[in-house]
């Protein structure tokens, strides 16, 4: 389990898509991608779907993410995305009350069970006192993180002789 804190945008691809019948059917279907604009966040999915998907498709919608941080598994079985609302629960020291701050966390998991499970392990190294308010499952297909692409190698130049 791993967790990565971003900018992240989530976006609805439409697309004629092959059915287990072999028919076409135009479906619209979510992504979260790693992105600092929303400029960056359209070319991020378009990129990262283009070689998935033959003939047409349309961005038809993107929206910043309520949640700033991701966690992502390494289980080959965990494929649904759950959102986490958590609850910070902190002390204010003039008035002596609780105080719960809502955060949002996106989860990679194949249950609501081990969602709760990799919340607990993520936070458990934490010192931050949390409920879980709500975690709901999503309708997202994927989550595509920013990555840097390698340029090619630099062509050396003649230094100077002493």
């Amino acid at each position: 389990m791993r967790s990565r804190t971003a900018i992240w945008f989530e976006t609805k691809l439409r697309y004629e898509k092959m059915q287990e019948d072999g028919s076409m059917k135009k479906v619209t279907e979510s992504y979260t991608v790693d992105a600092l604009s929303f400029t960056e966040a359209e070319n991020s999915i378009t990129e990262e779907v283009k070689s998935y998907i033959s003939g047409e498709y349309e961005v038809t919608d993107i929206k910043k993410a309520s949640y700033k941080e991701v966690f992502f598994s390494d289980a080959a079985a965990d494929d649904k995305w759950y959102k986490a609302k958590l609850q910070f629960i902190t002390i204010d020291e003039k008035t002596e009350k609780e105080k719960r701050t809502n955060n949002y966390f996106l989860v990679q998991a194949d249950s609501f069970q081990r969602a709760v499970r990799y919340i607990d392990e993520v936070m458990g190294k934490t010192m931050i006192t949390y409920s879980i308010a709500q975690l709901t499952e999503t309708m997202l297909m994927d989550v595509f993180e920013h990555t840097v692409k390698s340029s090619e190698p630099a062509e050396e130049k003649p230094g100077y002789e002493q």
